[in-house]
């Protein structure tokens, strides 16, 4: 999980610090990343994007409100939330939809109240992934994936009802985000397929319902046979 904390004020970045290494629902894939200010947020958003943003409202040059209107021409999923010390800018966070509101000086429980609820409604919702195509950040339902494949310095993903979408991130940035307990299998060098969606194999090739075809590594076989009988018994382990 990827929480970005914007505020312009250092002494807040280290509170809000102090707060998530205190959290204990804390995931072990936490990563953190402190911002001063909303223009270098967006950017980092943009490369990256985050899981939950804890945003000042009351900021130079870019306020919050400002800010997240920025982030939300393209993402609608990242969760947002407010910390502020005025009330009076509650009602235009609902124009951005955020998740809460909270006033300043921040209560670790209450934070660390409102970081849970998130917490529970990104797991409940984990069957999606983000995949940034372009400037726009689509969700994905892992169960919409056929197969994904690396193209020069490009991956498509090849999604049920014959779309596909394509983006300039590179393979790896998924590799940890579709792994094999949820059926995705990396066949070679170029493809992860969706175990699901298989009709058949051979030593060489899988062959999806679809009718695509996806060569498989004669290196890597014997594993993934291994791998789709075993996730066919429920038996798949994590990778």
């Amino acid at each position: 999980m990827r929480i970005a904390v914007c505020d312009d004020t250092k002494a807040c970045l280290e509170q809000v610090n102090d707060i998530l290494s205190k959290w204990k629902k804390c995931p072990e894939n936490l990563y953190t990343e402190f911002f001063e200010d909303g223009d270098a947020l967006i950017k980092a958003h943009s490369a990256a994007p985050f899981d939950i943003i804890l945003l000042d409202v009351i900021m130079p040059l870019l306020s919050g409100i400002e800010t997240a209107e920025e982030i939300r021409q393209n993402d609608k999923n990242v969760k947002i939330v407010f910390l502020t010390s005025s009330s009076e800018y509650a009602v235009d966070s609902y124009s951005v939809k955020a998740s809460n509101y909270i006033l300043k000086p921040v209560v670790p429980e209450k934070l660390q109240k409102c970081l849970d609820e998130i917490y529970e409604e990104i797991k409940s919702s984990s069957s999606g992934i983000i995949v940034k195509s372009g400037t726009t950040f689509h969700t994905v339902k892992q169960e919409e994936i056929e197969y994904i494949e690396a193209q020069n310095k490009k991956v498509v993903f090849f999604l049920s009802g014959s779309r596909t979408l394509t983006t300039a991130e590179p393979m790896y940035a998924f590799e940890d985000k579709l792994l094999l307990k949820d059926g995705f299998f990396k066949t070679g060098r170029s493809y992860i397929v969706n175990i699901h969606h298989i009709s058949s194999f051979t030593q060489k090739e899988i062959t999806l319902r679809s009718g695509c075809k996806i060569p498989l590594s004669r290196s890597c076989h014997k594993q993934f046979e291994e791998a789709y009988f075993s996730l066919l018994f429920g038996k798949a382990g994590e990778n």
